[in-house]
């Protein structure tokens, strides 16, 4: 065993810490369960799949998609209904959603500073949906000659303008198809949800209901982007875009929604469960439909996916909010974050209090890894003495080395465990901050005014790789390879580098996080020195009581 065993691992573990971030950040698309029930092409035939002809009623419904007959108003969006008696828009108002300035690079900045440039005014409204594919409300009859009707016929509304306040409000969609009526009821909150009660006045006819297409405001490949639903044992399954290969059916489902990053559009039920069905289409996005018959009662919400928001409306829905593979844990790491913001008000402020929770739970393994640490550069000289006796026979160097850090009390390995915890914590910190609606657009400091981009400034990053400096210059260490010590001083360069990029509210948690290791890295060297000086002290009295 070689005296930098240790170091080597810390070595190890870092570059690993690197990839993950980077390679997450960058390349990976979140793992998807492959749980779904699946059903035989036969079956699906004679069943539930929509098996419709699409591509001419498409071309029919993208062409007639501006005939607007009903809005919705409200002070925080406002929403327009169709023709075909679908939401055909959803634009969101409030100014966290539409400030489109903290998407500005580095040189934007400079630019604006330099007069170059105009800083960009928020849009005026955010839209969820693109023009094509389903639409939330787009209904479809499996009788394929009845279902062309319906696309050549329009829906009348029951009013031409609804103005939402503080009262619920009520629109009436009616559509004609010969001896078939569709009366869809549709209640309005001010918090985006609704309620529809769909009426057939035939009981046996059935119809797929679409919740929509997933909103369209990002399209990043590290986000999710797709379709989930809970099944009625409380299992979660997600089709992420493009792994949607073939028809699914889901008879008992509480909720499907159709999310991106920030966003979703979903139906959900409060008793009993729905039945849903995924279609894979010919670019293998996953559509989720409803199946149905007859008369019909289900709610709905389009909007942002706030925690706060969808667990007031219906605590299952808080699932829609996805964090990748890591979702177990960063879901109550975003738990916590939400209580400390509800109490501190800042969401900076409330990372920095994270990140000293997470100091002092972790305090004792780093107290013990800091000890070893300095143990292991203590008896470091005597570990190359055995190294250099026992080269030719690693058997006896092992043996001696255990004997040696035995006598010392030195856990060659001390030093990793701190720092392969913080892996975890760290990844799911970021999927926290990249994924969460509630810090988009959040501001901290005179210069970062959103938490979940990068810092246009770099000063962040550049004040992480000063403090990962400082903590490894104050870090005991023991390279025998001088190329391993350069690689390992070179961290601070490379993490400084990479991280450059990532969601400043992430490397805040990873700067404060490095100073408060600093000042422990000092109280710690500061007491052992103490001890030290106390053992000297008393071995000198003892030796001069020997000479007396």
């Amino acid at each position: 065993m070689k005296n930098n065993s240790n170091l080597r691992v810390i070595l190890a573990v870092a570059v690993s810490f690197v990839f993950i971030a980077v390679y997450s950040h960058y390349f990976v698309k979140p793992v998807q369960q492959e749980s779904q029930t699946q059903v035989s092409s036969e079956a699906t035939s004679q069943n539930k799949a929509p098996q419709v002809e699409l591509k001419n009623a498409q071309k029919q419904k993208i062409e007639n998609s501006n005939s607007i007959i009903s809005k919705i108003e409200s002070k925080d969006f406002d929403i327009d209904i169709d023709s075909f008696g679908r939401i055909a828009q959803v634009y969101l108002k409030n100014k966290k959603y539409t400030n489109n300035a903290t998407d500005l690079g580095f040189f934007d900045h400079i630019k604006i500073l330099l007069g170059m440039m105009k800083k960009p005014e928020p849009k005026e409204r955010l839209a969820l949906f693109k023009e094509t594919g389903p639409h939330p409300l787009e209904l479809r009859f499996q009788d394929e000659a009845l279902n062309q009707l319906a696309f050549n016929t329009t829906y009348t509304a029951s009013r031409d303008k609804v103005i939402l306040d503080k009262q619920a409000e009520v629109l009436v969609l009616t559509q004609k198809l010969g001896e078939v009526s569709v009366k869809k009821t549709i209640t309005f909150y001010n918090d985006l949800r609704y309620d529809l009660k769909i009426e057939i006045n035939k009981p046996n006819l059935s119809y797929f209901l679409s919740n929509g297409m997933h909103p369209i405001t990002d399209q990043e490949n590290y986000a999710f982007n797709g379709v989930i639903l809970q099944k009625a044992d409380e299992k979660i399954e997600k089709i992420e875009d493009g792994d949607a290969k073939q028809t699914q059916e889901f008879e008992s489902a509480k909720f499907v929604a159709s999310v991106d990053r920030y966003y979703t559009t979903l139906f959900f039920t409060r008793q009993g469960n729905i039945s849903v069905v995924i279609d894979p289409g010919s670019d293998k996005k996953p559509t989720s439909y409803i199946y149905a018959s007859g008369n019909l009662d289900l709610y709905g919400y389009i909007g942002p996916k706030d925690y706060k928001i969808l667990d007031s409306i219906d605590s299952n829905l808080t699932h829609v909010i996805e964090y990748g593979i890591i979702t177990f844990f960063a879901k109550p790491i975003f738990l916590l974050l939400e209580f400390l913001h509800s109490h501190i008000g800042n969401w900076g402020w409330a990372i920095i209090v994270l990140t000293v929770i997470v100091k002092l739970i972790l305090y004792p393994l780093s107290y013990k890894g800091m000890v070893s640490m300095q143990k292991i550069k203590e008896i470091t000289p005597k570990m190359k003495e055995l190294q250099e006796k026992y080269k030719s026979d690693p058997q006896k160097l092992q043996m001696h080395m255990m004997q040696l850090y035995k006598k010392h009390g030195a856990n060659p390995l001390g030093g990793c465990l701190p720092l392969l915890i913080q892996i975890p914590i760290f990844y799911a910190i970021y999927r926290v901050l990249y994924n969460s609606v509630e810090l988009k657009s959040a501001d901290f400091i005179f210069w970062i005014h959103d938490l979940s981009a990068m810092d246009p400034f770099f000063v962040l990053p550049i004040l992480m790789g000063i403090s990962m400096y400082i903590q490894q210059r104050l870090t005991p260490s023991g390279f025998s390879d001088p190329m391993q010590e350069k690689i390992f001083r070179m961290l601070p360069v490379f993490f400084t580098i990479f991280l450059v990029f990532f969601p400043s509210g992430l490397v805040l948690y990873w700067t404060i996080n490095n100073i408060l290791t600093i000042l422990q890295q000092l109280s710690i060297n500061s007491m052992l020195e103490r001890k030290k000086q106390k053992e000297i002290a008393e071995h000198k009295k003892i030796s001069e009581k020997m000479k007396d």
